[in-house]
């Protein structure tokens, strides 16, 4: 079992012939096409959070002296960084439905890149607010990194690829706490530069390894599984404006038209939610989530699909899970610093980033369990019951923490690990089910999400700014209250995602679009 396993890492995926999907994820194998895009999916977002995180482990002492900055210009640093993040990831899913994820993705590092090599300007508090604005431009990568993996990788993995995407991409915030002192620690000791250039200095090290990565997205890397984004299609399948999905011009005859599936050019029956297919010898089910793909959204279809109840019901949880998770990686340090005078900046910056290396584990762990669980129950529902037991989970470690504000080091380290543990696998479990919502316009829905993420951050930020005698004790309480109100209660909302509005969008029977996607 174990060899079968390690051969899945390694060896090139079987492949959906119907929408040219792998089956598997060739983690360790990124001369397959499928695993350089894992691969480079990954790596983007986890450079991109290098600098986009890269001050918090600075402006526990040497940024705070060298610009004499007060805690609220701190605060406002990390809420402002967090905005331009949100208004991103907002546009960006529009942009990945139209351009492709790959191209938006690039595009997101280079121009996040520029800001990161000029953070050696800054003079002032003002300044510094203005540059992490910028800055804040790379956090917005999370969306065409899993509109890329949601469009490589099947039904089956997507769940586990978005989830190990996502989750070692937010190790990153746990890598610049370790990366951004030891450049600065070698800078001042090896170097002989001074505290005041060395910190500037450093910034150069996140700005090669993005244009580096983004490089090689660009000249390594595809679009779609396909090729290019303007070629895509489903091998198969092609979708109209008119409501019908019609045969492209591909290898294997497979066509779906209104309510009935055409094989090798013959009708063969109605429609129905256990569609197969015989092609080459083996039996594959057409569900409709595997017949379409990505178009580009008119202005009407996309306040659509932003508002229908299923988008809204993840943005409140992802708003909580992984708003709680920014709006901690960026005062943790901080907060150590302030319980345990006895830890110097780089310490602190270590423990602090035990919080985000979480996410290797953490992350994955949620979007693997979710998809085992539908593998086993094939309902979306034993999906949702997941979720909703990781996000009480989380709001519980959150409220010990804001009760108990502990001055021991093994208590404090260990809930938040505890914490870390369900509000990452949390998010994970959210974007296994980010693909079920609205295959057509995968981009959309992930960048509101997405977008839901940052705007928890902001508001739970603001209300770190605001409880400056505790720090982080009370505003975590208020956390794990939201934490706890919304996941918590998150399974009723979830009940509305099948009424209806998915099977409408492409069928004319809107229960049996349900049933197609999964939704029952």
């Amino acid at each position: 079992m174990a060899t079968n396993f390690f051969q899945l890492l390694v060896t090139a995926p079987d492949v959906n012939p119907v929408n040219r999907k792998a089956k598997s994820i060739p983690v360790l194998n990124p001369l397959d096409p499928y695993g350089r895009t894992f691969f480079f999916s990954w790596l983007g977002f986890m450079v991109a959070f290098l600098s986009w995180y890269s001050f918090p482990p600075l402006l526990t002492v040497t940024i705070q002296h060298d610009l004499q900055l007060s805690q609220t210009d701190i605060a406002n640093s990390n809420i402002v960084a967090l905005l331009a993040t949100l208004l991103i990831r907002l546009v960006s899913g529009p942009l990945c439905d139209r351009f492709g994820p790959r191209l938006v993705f690039v595009g997101i590092l280079l121009v996040g890149s520029i800001p990161t090599a000029m953070a050696g300007l800054v003079t002032s508090a003002r300044g510094l607010i203005a540059l992490r604005f910028f800055v804040g431009i790379l956090g917005g990568c999370f969306v065409p990194c899993q509109v890329w993996t949601t469009g490589h990788f099947d039904k089956n993995v997507v769940g586990t690829a978005n989830a190990l995407a996502a989750g070692w991409g937010t190790a990153g915030a746990g890598v610049t706490n370790f990366v951004m002192p030891a450049v600065f620690d070698s800078l001042v000791r090896n170097s002989g530069l001074a505290p005041h250039k060395a910190w500037r200095v450093a910034y150069i090290v996140p700005f090669i390894i993005i244009v580096v990565v983004a490089l090689g997205m660009l000249f390594l890397c595809q679009d779609s599984p396909t090729g290019k984004w303007s070629e895509r299609s489903i091998s198969g399948v092609q979708k109209r404006t008119q409501g019908e999905i019609q045969p492209a011009d591909t290898p294997n005859s497979i066509s779906v038209l209104k309510d009935h599936i055409y094989i090798e050019g013959e009708k063969q029956g109605p429609l129905n939610s256990d569609v197969e297919s015989q092609i080459g010898g083996k039996t594959y089910n057409l569900d409709l989530s595997q017949t379409e793909y990505i178009v580009a959204p008119t202005f009407r279809e996309t306040l659509h699909v932003v508002s229908s109840p299923a988008n809204l019901s993840l943005v409140g949880l992802y708003s909580c899970s992984f708003g709680a998770e920014l709006a901690i990686n960026s005062i943790l340090g901080s907060y150590y610093a302030k319980n345990f005078p006895n830890l110097n900046q780089t310490e602190c910056g270590q423990w602090a980033a035990m919080f985000g290396l979480l996410n290797i584990v953490s992350r994955p762990l949620g979007g693997i369990a979710s998809d085992a669980i539908y593998r086993q129950s094939q309902s979306t529902w034993a999906k949702k019951v997941w979720l909703t037991f990781l996000g009480v989970g989380a709001g519980a470690f959150l409220l010990a923490i804001g009760f108990l504000n502990p001055k021991s080091e093994a208590m404090m380290f260990g809930l938040f690990a505890g914490m870390a543990l369900f509000t990452q696998a949390a998010n994970g479990a959210s974007f296994s089910l980010v693909p079920h919502v609205y295959p057509t316009a995968n981009g959309i829905v992930s960048g509101t999400v997405g977008a839901a993420g940052n705007f928890g951050g902001i508001i739970f930020s603001v209300i770190f700014r605001y409880n400056e005698t505790r720090l982080l004790g009370n505003g975590v309480l208020e956390n794990g209250v939201l934490e706890n109100g919304v996941l918590g209660n998150g399974i009723l909302g979830n009940g509305v995602l099948g009424n209806g509005v998915l099977g409408n969008r492409v069928l004319e029977n809107g229960e049996q679009g349900n049933r197609l996607l999964g939704w029952e």
